[in-house]
């Protein structure tokens, strides 16, 4: 009797069959191989084999938008939508404060409820954006409806990825095991749990940019934007061009967004995190921190159709932070 082979056993024949032998996997492979492994159907073994196969190769968009349709198909709570901007953040900041919170923050002030969704803990020395939720009174949602109730409060939820999948969180956390990210560091940040209509990630990688927007082409997301912004966050560097890949409509298109200052700035040597709340209560005088925060949330702008260019767009955002209620996250 011959023995039976395990049935995602294909799915790594077809990555690792040699130079000549071995393809990419199409989207509906993709989303049947992503399917089983949330499942809880793939041997620790073959995941292993799975994501370093991948990872050698480089996932391709139609392989990326199988992972994350299976992925939202077993988070997302329906077709309404939830939020109006759905914001990815599993990079952490290294040399940088995440600035970028704060654009979230203001843009919450000014009704737009923001999704965040992340993790932490993945690399040590790396700031996490959940780690700062503490500083202004933010709790992570515990799940779904916990989100919900949280952006008809505040216009801001925060929900860690071990929420949305437990089994998405142990993947991302095997980077301590494995030494390298996989796909599914990927995956996470092309996420959209609460059915947002506009949605913004960030790269490091430049050539991951493009294969972002065709990935959300691909899953029917008409407005998005990636960053390859600092640190690999969605975050506008001021003291430098920043590359921006757009889904506007669903037309694809590149920009290079202009640097505010014309010099580069000194990273700092010493991160503290309470500069966030500081710099919000007009308490810390810091040109990149302000300026990181008025140029991300203008490019927010342009996304959420609030400002039709560039120029209009920054002055609205610098409108809104010299507007902003210092006092709002005091103690």
């Amino acid at each position: 009797m011959q023995p039976t082979e395990h049935p995602f056993a294909p799915f790594i024949r077809i990555l690792g069959k040699g130079k000549k032998g071995s393809r990419s996997l199409t989207m509906e492979e993709a989303k049947q191989a992503m399917g089983m492994i949330l499942d809880q159907q793939a041997t620790p073994e073959q995941l292993g084999a799975f994501l370093m196969l991948l990872r050698v190769k480089e996932e391709t968009a139609e392989e990326l938008a199988g992972f994350v349709d299976a992925a939202n198909s077993r988070i997302a709570p329906g077709n309404q939508p939830q939020a109006d901007l759905d914001w990815s953040t599993y990079a952490g900041k290294r040399r940088r404060l995440p600035w970028f919170f704060l654009s979230a923050l203001l843009l919450s002030k000014n009704d737009v409820r923001i999704a965040m969704h992340g993790s932490q803990e993945q690399t040590a020395g790396r700031i996490y954006t959940e780690s700062l939720l503490p500083l202004f009174g933010i709790t992570p949602s515990k799940n779904i409806e916990a989100a919900r109730q949280a952006l008809s409060e505040s216009n801001f939820c925060f929900l860690p990825i071990e929420v949305l999948n437990p089994t998405l969180a142990n993947i991302i956390a095997l980077r301590r095991t494995l030494g390298l990210r996989s796909p599914v560091h990927t995956l996470c940040r092309l996420l959209n749990p609460l059915n947002a209509p506009f949605r913004i990630d960030g790269v490091f990688h430049p050539a991951y940019g493009p294969i972002h927007a065709k990935t959300a082409q691909l899953l029917g997301q008409t407005n998005s934007l990636t960053i390859r912004g600092d640190g690999g966050e969605a975050e506008i560097k001021p003291d430098s061009n920043c590359t921006l890949q757009w889904l506007q409509g669903g037309e694809y298109h590149e920009e290079v967004w202009p640097r505010r200052y014309p010099k580069r700035l000194l990273n700092e040597t010493d991160l503290d995190h309470s500069d966030l709340p500081r710099l919000w209560n007009g308490e810390l005088n810091h040109p990149y921190g302000e300026g990181a925060v008025i140029e991300t949330t203008a490019a927010c702008l342009k996304l959420l159709k609030r400002s039709d260019s560039t120029m209009t767009a920054r002055q609205l955002a610098e409108k809104m932070w010299l507007g902003r209620d210092k006092n709002c996250f005091s103690a």
